[in-house]
Order: structure tokens, then C-alpha cells, then sequence
């Protein structure tokens, strides 16, 4: 029994490792963040120069904004899975846990939510329109698949 345990808990500390070296590798800025190919920048044409380096500017903020969010998260979630693997998980520690990540998940989609319009309000009409064109798409986020 307490074999399986220290099992558990070494797959635990394993599987938190693999998961901290993928979180330090960074926001994985470049193609296919965001709405297009652009270097994380919206896929419309004619960008200014200005335009371009206000939405990276945007971006850069949103991600140092959210940076201590996605820690939050990521600390939490380890509390969880060390929750989880005990001999008899508390249910209402466990309930409690999940709703503060729930929180802080609302938290990073508003911010996100708040950045795309700020993005939005860098660009003209015309190319508003553009964007509706291709909406938001899959990219590399921290070594992972996710949305902008």
C-alpha cells in the first residue's frame, strides 16, 4: 500500500516537472497566435508599422498582466492533483480548490477578452472587417496548442 502511494505521489512530482520546464519556455510568440500569420499580429492587410508595434505592444502587456494568473493556476492545480493522491481526498478542500481555479480562469478570459478589443480599437474599419474574415485561431502558447 505504501508502495503504490510513493508510486503516486513520485508520478506526481514527475509529471510537475515536465509541466514547470513547458510553462518556462515562454509565450511562444510567432506564427498562428492570435488571429493570423502575422506574428501574432491580426491577419489583415496593409498594418501599419505603428499598428503593428501598438498590437505587440498590447499583446506583450496582456501576457505580463497574466503571467502571475497562469503561476495561480498552475501552483493550484499541482495543490489539486497532491489533493487528489492522498489516502482520503478532503471533498470540500478539493470543491474549494477547483472553484478559485475557476476564478482565476475567468479572470485570464476576461483579460484576454479586454486585450482583443484593445487590439480591435488599433485598427480601421476596413480592417476590422478582415478580421471577422478568419477569426481567432489555434497557436502555439507556451509550447502548447491554445487560443490567443
Amino acid at each position: 500500500m505504501k508502495k503504490n502511494i510513493l508510486i503516486g505521489m513520485v508520478a506526481v512530482l514527475a509529471l510537475g516537472l515536465v509541466a514547470s520546464t513547458a510553462m518556462a519556455r515562454g509565450p511562444g510568440y510567432g506564427r498562428g497566435q492570435g488571429y493570423g500569420p502575422q506574428n501574432g499580429c491580426p491577419a489583415v492587410s496593409n498594418l501599419t508599422a505603428e499598428q503593428t508595434s501598438r498590437i505587440q505592444a498590447i499583446q506583450q502587456e496582456n501576457f505580463q498582466e497574466i503571467t502571475p494568473l497562469r503561476e495561480q493556476l498552475f501552483a493550484k492545480r499541482t495543490e489539486l492533483r497532491n489533493l487528489w493522491v492522498t489516502q482520503n481526498p478532503d471533498q470540500a478542500k478539493i470543491a474549494a480548490l477547483q472553484k478559485e481555479m475557476l476564478d482565476i480562469r475567468a479572470q485570464l478570459q476576461e483579460k484576454s477578452n479586454n486585450a482583443r478589443l484593445e487590439v480591435r480599437q488599433v485598427l480601421t474599419p476596413e480592417q476590422q472587417a478582415q478580421i471577422g474574415t478568419y477569426g481567432p485561431g489555434m497557436g502555439r502558447m507556451g509550447g502548447r496548442m491554445g487560443r490567443w
